[in-house]
């Protein structure tokens, strides 16, 4: 549940304004309307009447910056806690109830500096919210209990492994952040905490900080979307006004991070396969007029062609495939960060002596005119792109609130962004970066010290110790007994729902075009942006096996120039106009997904067009690009979690099914693969079986016009699709373990070969699935796994579906001392699913997928998913109401069916991903015979 919301790149209003220069500042109409009650809480109000949906966000100011020493991750765990129950929702809390009311599913994020939770609701259960969030509020700590929050513990540590210490390089902001600030500075330690500090946190822990900071006077509410604002007030005023407010919160003022020398340290990395270095210097907090040629900064070195880290480290010496640099401002510090995973075996010595080369050929060239506007460009471009949904309103209206004390701020934000000079971005690389100590992790991997930066002293860097039954036992179903909070009215009845919402499908128009491409579209003007993407069938299906790989190479090398362009001229030509041009490979596709400014959408297509007609084929290019790739193939190996994913597939579909491969390849397979090859390929990539999408605001006659040209000149091929050979599901579960020494959790995939989409049971059995593990937090195999247990942070099923049969799969990461124990709980739940589904079940999913339609076509994702089902499986424009009545009409004894059909545990492929030497030996006992070690 962490996450990190910045500025003005997820900013929300509504406004209209056409720039003519970006040094005249844009005329804003920030739609809002805020108000305090008496008791200090303030209330921000956002009307957007596209969709029937409205989004509610409580945002507390507090983070782990306000945490006690030795209570470090607390404010997260206080998050997690939070969700689970309070005296009026009962058990079970939002998540139940965002399930029955058809929510998004409540969530929430921690940072350094405040904590959120938000969710996104059908209009008619704006009430219901409005109840459920002052309950959390003001009747929530009686229902803390000692089981609870050991519980708690468990998930919140089972998050922390996942995140950060299963993961190749995941202790390297713990590093810097050691490092760049002493131990007084309350950014010294990470917002998930340690695992001893999670820990020793008590009940009165607890409630000595919910009293503290979960006060009206510390909090903003924000509401946003489609509703009447006369009635959200009188809602707010009832439900919220009694809770009394907390003692006066003193501000804390900012504290930048202070070196008096430059500081190496070093990690031997347990899981990484490849060495890393991250330099991080001190700057500022969030909105200092600094930040902002900061972000330019960041961006003119690293990003693209012409950034110099970038042709110094990957073009001119090819000691990486990748530099990234991004300037991170909060409440109150900031940093920069400079990160650059090399190549196998080189010396991050070099790495940071091509960076001084990089850097020095920055202060000799400085910036383009030319640059700089590109720039300016994408920031536009990237503002319009973030506020197309109302929950993402909601977080920018609470950060401007809290951390600007005004919600209108975005003027002077944006105003800031677009009046960046190019003498701003000198001044603040002098100031803040040219020969200014900084600290300088090296990440190395085990046995490989000597590539570390010399003169590093070793980073002090806690490891959990894997040890069999270690945590505590409890039982976090135990009632708290407690005298419920007075209210001066009766809270335990839930609000009623309001008039339900009139949901229709958005109007979709569809033409094929005389060369067989097939375009299908969505009109929709809420923002001046335009999404597309072009599905080109085959992807890795195309490929043989002696050729793998090729397909992602091809869709790689096809962003690398064209003809007509230099790579570095067509990045810039995209950038120029504000678009994304993104081309990538997948098991059944090749998928070019893009965005543009609605002005600028003819230019962009331009753009795909000569991309699609006119590769270049670089030979200088496919040599990086192939580097790039081996790169990925060494990280995926170094990363649990997708060596099981990759494990599964190939468990799945067998020795000699193309898709049991790994996407990328391998490395000897990248090797031998020539131009030629790539050509060879690109003969299959053809308008005959490609279909395009597009939503936004654009109409079908500009669509037309702009995709004329194409008719022309992308010329249709005849391309056989490979009939591939359908899978069959074990006659017998087998159990499979891949051995990843050390690991601190165990990577489960469960499932095998399924039903396709186009299947007559598919969707039905996708009904079937929400209660066992589609429904989030309300799924049993969460609820089970999650918050009975404690076992994992996160647990889900689902039928994948597609053209061919899709698999069936369960995933999770489980703490490894309870691996057998959670294959055995899941076997367990499997077996006893169908029988024990209830009434109780069936009307929650009928009401949560019914209602949740109401979602269905906010966001312009939505509407792409929904263009590519009717043009991938042949369904009708009005496919959710067909969905509906399946819905509507399914009995018990259809979910008995399907589960005792499709959920049969002894005809699974089993496979875990985790420390053989304690974990392997105690699975026999699951009942499947021995584990076969993979590897």
């Amino acid at each position: 549940m962490l996450s990190k919301i910045t500025s003005f790149l997820t900013i929300l209003i509504l406004f209209a304004c056409q720039q003519e220069s970006y040094e005249t500042q844009p005329q804003l109409d920030v739609n809002y309307e805020k108000f305090v009650l008496e008791n200090g809480l303030n209330v921000i109000f956002h009307i957007d009447k596209s969709d029937p949906v409205v989004a509610v966000s409580i945002t507390a100011h507090v983070g782990s910056a306000r945490e006690k020493e030795g209570r470090t991750g607390f404010a997260h765990l206080f998050e997690h806690l939070l969700f689970l129950e309070s005296e009026n929702l009962g058990k079970g809390g939002l998540d139940q109830m965002s399930a029955r009311i058809g929510g998004s599913g409540a969530n929430g994020s921690t940072n350094r500096d405040r904590t959120n939770y938000y969710q996104t609701v059908p209009k008619n259960a704006l009430e219901k919210m409005i109840w459920a969030e002052a309950d959390k509020l003001g009747w929530f700590i009686n229902t803390v209990t000692d089981p609870v929050l050991a519980k708690e513990k468990q998930v919140v540590k089972n998050e922390k492994r996942q995140r950060v210490d299963n993961q190749p390089y995941g202790h390297v902001y713990y590093v810097a952040n050691k490092n760049l600030y002493p131990s007084s500075h309350p950014y010294n330690w990470q917002v998930i905490g340690s695992l001893e500090d999670l820990q020793n946190a008590t009940l009165n822990d607890v409630k000595e900080f919910y009293n503290k900071w979960y006060t009206p006077n510390n909090v903003t509410l924000v509401i946003s979307g489609d509703f009447d604002t006369n009635q959200a007030k009188a809602c707010v005023k009832k439900y919220f006004d009694e809770i009394p407010a907390g003692a006066a919160i003193d501000p804390i003022t900012p504290m930048p991070a202070q070196l008096d020398s430059t500081v190496k340290v070093y990690h031997e990395d347990n899981f990484a396969n490849l060495p890393d270095l991250t330099m991080i210097w001190p700057t500022v907090e969030v909105y200092h007029p600094d930040s902002y040629p900061l972000a330019y900064l960041a961006q003119y070195l690293s990003q693209g062609k012409s950034a110099p880290l970038y042709q110094v480290l990957v073009e001119d010496k090819n000691l990486t495939s990748d530099v990234r640099m991004y300037d991170y401002n909060a409440e109150l510090a900031g940093e920069m960060y400079l990160n650059v995973r090399a190549f196998d075996q080189v010396d991050l010595d070099s790495i940071l002596n091509a960076i001084k080369t990089g850097l020095a050929r920055f202060e000799s060239d400085g910036i383009s005119d030319q640059d700089l506007l590109r720039i300016k460009a994408q920031q536009e471009a990237e503002f319009y792109r973030g506020i197309s949904s109302v929950v993402a309103k909601s977080f920018n209206l609470a950060q401007y609130n809290i951390f600007a004390n005004d919600p209108g701020f975005i003027t002077k934000d944006l105003e800031q962004v677009l009046q960046v000079s190019k003498a701003d971005i000198m001044r603040v690389y002098e100031k803040y970066i040219k020969g200014k100590p900084f600290v300088a992790a090296s990440f190395v991997p085990k046995g490989q010290l000597s590539l570390a930066l010399e003169n590093s002293k070793q980073a002090e860097v806690v490891e959990e110790t894997i040890t069999q039954g270690a945590e505590e036992e409890f039982d976090a179903s135990i009632v708290a007994e407690y005298e419920k909070t007075p209210s001066s009215f009766d809270r335990s009845q839930e609000p009623p729902y309001g008039a339900d919402p009139s949901v229709s499908p958005p109007q979709v128009w569809e033409v094929q075009l005389t060369n067989g491409l097939s375009i299908y579209g969505i009109e929709n003007n809420e923002v001046p942006i335009v999404d597309f993407n072009l599905v080109i069938a085959g992807g890795q299906t195309l490929e043989s096996t002696d050729k793998l790989g090729v397909s992602n190479l091809v869709a790689g090398m096809m962003t690398k120039g064209t003809q007509y362009k230099t790579p570095q001229q067509l990045e810039q030509a995209i950038e120029q106009i504000g678009a994304t041009i993104d081309i990538y490979a997948e098991k059944e596709n090749i998928r070019i997904s893009g965005t543009a400014l609605a002005k600028n959408f003819s230019q962009t297509i331009a753009l795909v067009e000569e991309i699609l007609v006119s590769p270049r084929w670089d030979e200088k290019e496919l040599a990086l690009f192939k580097n790039e790739v081996s790169s990925w193939i060494q990280q995926d190996a170094a990363s649990p979690g997708r060596v099981a994913q990759n494990t599964f597939d190939s468990l799945l579909y067998g020795a000699e099914h193309i898709l049991s491969n790994n996407l990328l390849g391998t490395i000897e397979s990248i090797d031998k693969l020539t131009m030629s090859d790539l050509k060879s390929y690109y003969q299959k990539v053809s308008p005959s079986i490609t279909r395009m999408h597009i939503v936004g605001a654009i109409n079908q006659t500009a669509v037309m016009k702009a995709t004329e040209s194409l008719t022309n000149t992308w010329a249709s091929k005849q391309v056989t699709l490979p009939n591939l050979p359908g899978q069959k599901r074990p006659e017998d579960a087998q159990l499979y373990f891949y051995d990843f020494p050390n690991a601190k959790q165990s990577h489960l995939r469960i499932g095998y070969p399924a039903i396709s989409s186009v299947d007559s049971d598919y969707y039905p059995a996708t009904v079937m699935n929400y209660i066992l593990g589609g429904a989030g937090f309300a799924s049993r195999l969460t609820q089970e796994l999650r918050e009975a247990k404690g076992y994992t942070y996160r647990v889900w099923s689902y039928f994948a579906g597609g053209i061919d049969n899709g698999p069936f799969v369960i995933g999770s990461s489980v703490r490894t001392n309870v691996t057998l124990e959670s294959v055995q709980l899941i076997k367990q739940i499997l077996n006893e699913y169908g029988a024990t589904y209830s009434n109780n079940d069936l009307e929650t999913t009928q009401s949560s997928l019914i209602k949740g339609n109401a979602r269905a076509f906010e966001t312009a994702r939505a509407k792409l998913l929904m263009l590519e089902n009717i043009s991938t499986y042949n369904w009708p424009v009005n496919y959710i109401t067909d969905q509906e009545a399946v819905i509507r009409n399914m009995t018990i004894e259809q979910i008995q069916g399907l589960a005792n059909n499709y959920l049969n545990s002894d005809q699974m492929i089993w496979l875990v991903v985790g420390d053989a030497k304690t974990q392997l030996p105690r699975l026999s006992a699951l009942g499947f015979g021995e584990p076969i070690l993979i590897n």
